[in-house]
């Protein structure tokens, strides 16, 4: 079956077309997306404005027609942290539904972990023993770990890399206090939940699944994409280091000059390196691999695991998941919407 994903993230908004079937690996059929960024259409008391709303509705509406045509059978929607923490995210959430019958799965940031993590698992197997992944995304930064298919631990702070760009560094290139002041914010942040991840033993691998990670990869001698996902790709804390400085005095123009680096995302390249640098010190690990799958992977193969099971992957009892802000939610409430079944 063609399965779609419409994923409302904070950088970009995404839907992606999947081929598959239950206990087979999804293969991508199609990409439908455009650059988005919600967090910079928040006004000053946190609301998405009008404009931001009108952007993603017409983005919505798009997709929809772009799953329709090409025969999409199932469409799972859901957003992160853009419009979770928006101070009117309940609204906005409400006006999609009314103006295109599409519901958002609000997931909280322990569900994104949890997912990000399950399909981390999926791609990398058993094999792997105890995984650790880390995910940097626009509005928030994930960490997970366990040795079973969904994480013992999962935490989502407040560090993604845009949140960090806009309210940290407001410069061009940045001034070297703002880039000290976040440092230290980074790794205040950090310190409490890598401390109780730590609690849980070392992992026998260490991910990184998010595009700000790939793209730092890249920047430090990384394949690129184009020779596919299953190359081995790492990313060394020594390299980090290196080019967080080369990055603090480059201006966002100069980092799109670099391989892998895209326009969305050339001014927030440092903040994701000062928190992938900071993760890997706080956890004591020297590198990471770079996982080809993350969330939209996790939440499909969820969706076909539900088609075998007919009925969720719910976690085990002694599972505990903790995230900021909000409060911690299930491991992934996510269902299916049949695209035919669109009103209007």
């Amino acid at each position: 079956m063609r399965l779609g994903v419409l994923d409302i993230g904070s950088n970009t908004v995404h839907l992606l077309l999947v081929d598959a079937h239950p206990g087979a690996q999804p293969v991508p059929y199609a990409s439908f997306k455009r650059p988005l960024s919600l967090v910079a259409h928040l006004d000053g008391d946190g609301n998405i404005d009008e404009q931001g709303q009108h952007e993603l509705i017409e983005f919505i509406l798009e997709a929809w027609e772009f799953a329709a045509k090409h025969k999409a059978k199932d469409l799972l929607a859901f957003c992160t942290s853009a419009i979770r923490e928006s101070t009117n995210g309940a609204a906005v959430l409400a006006r999609v539904v009314r103006e295109t019958t599409i519901t958002l799965t609000e997931l909280t940031g322990a569900e994104e972990s949890a997912m990000t993590f399950f399909a981390v698992r999926r791609w990398h197997g058993w094999g792997a023993g105890t995984i650790l992944n880390l995910d940097i995304g626009g509005g928030s930064f994930e960490m997970a770990q366990g040795r079973d298919e969904l994480p013992e631990l999962a935490h989502s702070v407040p560090l993604g890399a845009g949140r960090l760009t806009r309210d940290w560094l407001p410069e061009d290139p940045p001034s070297a206090k703002s880039v000290k002041e976040l440092r230290k914010h980074i790794r205040s942040t950090l310190k409490a939940p890598v401390a109780e991840i730590c609690r849980l033993g070392g992992p026998n691998l260490v991910t990184g699944s998010s595009k700000s990670f790939r793209a730092l990869a890249r920047i430090t001698g990384a394949a690129p994409s184009a020779m596919g996902p299953h190359v081995k790709r790492e990313l060394h804390l020594s390299d980090l280091g290196l080019w967080s400085q080369r990055l603090s005095a480059m201006s966002a123009a100069d980092r799109l000059h670099l391989p892998g680096v895209s326009e969305a995302r050339a001014r927030q390249m440092l903040s994701a390196a000062l928190v992938a640098e900071a993760a890997l010190e706080l956890f004591k690990v020297p590198s990471l691999q770079i996982s080809p799958w993350a969330l939209r992977e996790g939440l499909i193969l969820r969706r076909l695991d539900q088609l075998v099971f007919d009925g969720p992957l719910d976690p085990p009892a002694h599972v505990s998941y903790k995230h900021k802000p909000g409060k911690p939610g299930s491991a992934a409430p996510v269902s299916g919407t049949l695209v035919s079944g669109r009103a209007g």
